[in-house]
């Protein structure tokens, strides 16, 4: 596969990964805009943050190194299948062992919820586990759609599962909402049996089909899916097991990382459990434009770079057309998403008291829950820049960068717990971003030297694109000035009417924005026409 055509296929992927993760969110935020008309704040707390973090502490640590090694072969490599499904079901025997780990741990370590409020605390635990190892049956199924572009499986697949998940909650919590725990249990576990019946359906139709010999798929039948030798190899590549190995305890630390605040919570209880169901709902509110963008632009063009770099070479020792293309959708992308972050923190923060009031009344709208979704809102300007250096430091990383930066990692979640635990005590749930805000500029700082040291012997410099141009800053400066004046003036406590006047401001603003994003910036909008959206790519082809 040619670089262009990698580089089509990873916008492809990334282009659905956004219709998945906008359609999840949606599906999420109206869930919880639901459920909380009918449940209390305190079972809301448990289950998005302790037994959620219970299932993604568990599939995550089981299978993110064995995704990251199994999809990092470089160009023109020859993959073995056989030995990459052996080494991929080693997820299963390991999800077991961390979710008999992980429950012990929050049945035995934690404090147990009051089981008036948030009833069948015991059972949910053993569900969430359950569910996560159910989900892990898919894992060589999903490495596979992944390393070939089945954009289109992931999508149904995953959508699907959630709409299920979803249609199943909000039953029960209709019809038997004493049920507590349950009911999210049984949602959960929907979920992860719906993906895994999605991805075992198709390659059972999909093997040995005239469509899988026409495109030379490696596997004809469904019995290759399964473990096995093969006659005079080992049992797995082994270079690619001590790969896993490093990124293992790379995903260890940024598990921790990424879920710290969870774990700070669960661990330390730094907040009352009805806290922790308000802060969480706002990081949800904060972070749902970021992850239905952001994310999958991370996971889809990380696939683009592991393929079209040789992972560990300098770049003069690489094909200068390959890293050419590369540091100009490096660029294009860090412009993409600084641009996004940008207008996020402008009117995130202007509009955060209204978005809450109008989504979960004065439940999240009274208390902290506004300067939460301000504080969340700057955030998430840091969290899109570190997704799209990070995705690309990791591609391009040798084994040996790998493992020294696990160090970097170790030292990063060590000074994240302690931040985390002192910011809280002093400022509450603010506490937490202030601290995801230092840890995230760390983290930054260090992929940014990295790139800047990898392009140095060369002609090309992907970190201009961090730089949107000034007339853009001029006008997302005068449309934080105008919205956060319109909001002293017309938001929060006055009528619907009043409250009208200051949406269409910001209305008029963004469109401001826009038009200047427009007129200057037309490197990026090309990438965007012709590399994001199908449509256009449909045209050119």
């Amino acid at each position: 596969m040619s670089t262009q055509d990698v580089l089509e296929s990873a916008s492809t992927l990334a282009s659905y990964n956004v219709l998945l993760q906008v359609i999840f969110r949606v599906l999420t935020f109206l869930l919880n805009a639901f459920t909380l008309r009918f449940v209390s704040k305190e079972l809301i707390g448990v289950v998005n943050v302790r037994l959620t973090l219970l299932y993604s502490t568990l599939v995550f640590l089981s299978r993110e190194a064995f995704r990251k090694s199994c999809l990092s072969r470089g160009p023109g490599t020859d993959n073995n299948w056989r030995q990459i499904i052996n080494l991929l079901w080693l997820t299963l025997p390991l999800g077991v062992l961390w979710a008999s780990l992980l429950v012990c741990v929050w049945l035995w370590l934690l404090e147990v919820p009051d089981p008036h409020s948030v009833p069948y605390y015991g059972q949910a635990v053993a569900l969430f586990a359950l569910s996560g190892v159910q989900e892990l049956l898919a894992e060589p199924l999903w490495v596979l759609a992944q390393a070939h572009m089945f954009v289109r499986l992931k999508v149904v697949a995953e959508s699907g599962a959630m709409i299920a998940k979803c249609s199943v909650t909000v039953a029960l919590v209709v019809c038997a909402h004493e049920w507590g725990l349950y009911i999210f249990s049984a949602g959960q576990l929907v979920y992860t049996g719906f993906l895994v019946l999605c991805y075992a359906v198709y390659f059972l139709q999909f093997l040995g089909s005239e469509e899988a010999k026409k495109k030379s798929f490696p596997l004809h039948s469904f019995g290759e899916l399964l473990p096995g030798r093969a006659d005079g190899e080992p049992l797995i590549d082994w270079t690619l097991g001590r790969l896993t190995w490093s990124f293992f305890k790379q995903s260890f630390l940024k598990q921790i990382l990424t879920e710290g605040e969870r774990y700070v919570m669960t661990f330390l209880n730094v907040l009352s459990f009805g806290d922790q169901g308000v802060y969480d709902i706002v990081n949800n509110l904060g972070s749902m434009v970021a992850r239905f963008i952001f994310l999958p632009i991370e996971e889809s063009f990380y696939i683009f770079f592991a393929k079209v770099l040789e992972r560990g070479r300098s770049v003069r020792k690489q094909k200068q057309e390959d890293v050419g293309v590369a540091a100009e959708v490096l660029e294009c992308l860090l412009k993409l998403v600084v641009v996004i972050g940008l207008i996020i923190t402008v009117f995130g923060y202007a509009y955060s008291h209204l978005a809450l009031d109008v989504y979960g009344g004065s439940l999240l709208s009274s208390g902290a829950g506004p300067t939460l979704l301000r504080c969340y809102s700057c955030y998430v300007l840091l969290l899109a820049v570190n997704g799209v250096t990070e995705c690309f430091v990791f591609a391009a990383m040798s084994q040996h960068e790998v493992d020294k930066y696990n160090v970097v990692m170790l030292a990063l979640s060590v000074s994240f717990l302690f931040l985390s635990y002192v910011l809280t005590r002093w400022a509450g749930g603010v506490g937490f971003i202030l601290a995801n805000c230092l840890n995230m500029g760390l983290r930054i700082s260090h992929s940014l030297f990295y790139i800047h040291r990898y392009f140095s012997s060369s002609r090309w410099m992907p970190l201009r694109g961090l730089l949107p141009s000034p007339l853009l800053m001029l006008m997302l400066a005068m449309s934080a000035a105008v919205t956060v004046l319109s909001e002293g003036v017309f938001c929060c406590g006055s009528g619907w009417l009043f409250r009208l006047v200051h949406v269409t401001m910001g209305a008029l603003c963004l469109l401001c924005v826009l038009g200047a994003v427009l007129l200057t910036e037309t490197q990026l909008i090309q990438f965007v026409r012709t590399r994001l959206l199908p449509q256009y790519r449909k045209k050119r082809s």
